[in-house]
């Protein structure tokens, strides 16, 4: 029997994990959800509003592969301009039999990757499948991991990128250059969204950015800047004529991009077409036809990361010296 904990550390995590890899392992855990071989209680949310951020605490089990274990993680957007990363997370990985530490890793790069792929998911089963063109608004490091999932997936041609700082916009540049992918800066939200075929939205906005008429027929919508309570990021009225497809109603209702909406009686929860693992499975059918307009509205699911924290912790078992290891006993 196990007897120490492994101290899994962003160096070591990155020596065995890939794009495609989380795409399989976030993409099976949307399933799980759908069938209810999960258990994964809504997020906690601690909201320090003085400082412009929260606390969230995500716990989760699944069945099988079995696992369970708890994120804490944080989100201050101001911390972009303090050379800190806006957000950052921890994993504690237990043994569902005796619940043991199994391991402690850094739950940053997780989050980036599972959040990623599940942008990229989302896009494979509701956008259209010749889609090759993709608008970010928003190019912060969340902008950059959802590109990796989306280029694993469709041939992009070209990406247009705006954000308001400017910064952030060269980084991204250069990010898409050493991927190959050819990127347009666009002047302003609309050029970057009109026409195109996939729209990704990555910012903490708390006012509608991007507007129902400059979202052509056919497109599909990854919504993912709004995770917490008074967050929004798209027009309600883009609401009224798409088909909004959730990964968990509950988180969405609360703090997802359908929260404001909601909670404003502008738009009711019912009219929610699906769930992700809903339309993963073919329970329910993503788009009927190519003029939908397709938004999958992402608040992050707890199952993801225990999920892929269950895969690190196997993958740096068997490879064996890439962890320390402590016995919090002693």
């Amino acid at each position: 029997m196990q007897n120490k904990t492994l101290i899994l550390t962003r160096r070591d995590i990155a020596s065995v994990l890939s794009m495609r890899r989380v795409i399989t392992i976030v993409e099976r855990a949307f399933i799980a959800h759908c069938r209810h071989t999960v258990q994964m209680p809504p997020k906690i949310y601690i909201h320090l509003e003085k400082y412009c951020g929260d606390f969230r605490a995500m716990p989760a089990y699944i069945e099988n592969p079995e696992a369970c274990g708890i994120k804490w993680v944080n989100v201050h957007p101001l911390n972009t301009g303090r050379g800190t990363p806006a957000v950052m997370a921890l994993i504690i990985l237990s043994n569902p039999r005796t619940g043991f530490p199994l391991a402690v890793m850094d739950g940053t790069y997780i989050t980036n990757y599972r959040t990623g792929a599940s942008g990229g998911i989302a896009a494979k089963y509701l956008a259209r499948k010749e889609s090759e063109t993709v608008g970010f608004i928003g190019c912060g490091t969340q902008a950059f991991y959802q590109l990796l999932a989306l280029n694993e997936i469709f041939h992009l041609k070209a990406v247009f990128i705006y954000d308001s700082d400017a910064r952030q916009v060269e980084r991204f540049n250069r990010r898409c250059r050493e991927l190959g992918i050819k990127a347009f800066k666009a002047k302003d939200a609309e050029g970057c969204v009109r026409d195109k075929d996939i729209i990704v939205t990555t910012t903490p906005s708390r006012k509608p950015i991007v507007k129902a008429a400059w979202v052509k027929k056919g497109a599909h919508i990854n919504a993912i800047g709004a995770d917490a309570r008074g967050k929004e990021e798209l027009e309600a009225l883009l609401l009224h004529g798409a088909k909004v497809v959730v990964d968990d109603i509950t988180q969405a209702i609360h703090s997802g991009e359908i929260n404001v909406p909601v909670a404003q009686k502008t738009w009711n929860a019912s009219r929610i077409h699906a769930t992700l693992g809903q339309v993963i499975t073919g329970a329910r059918r993503g788009r009927n036809s190519p003029e939908d307009i397709t938004i999958f509205d992402s608040t992050g699911l707890a199952i993801q990361d225990i999920a892929v924290a269950e895969y690190v912790y196997r993958a740096a078992l068997r490879r064996g010296g890439i962890a320390s290891k402590v016995d919090f006993r002693g």
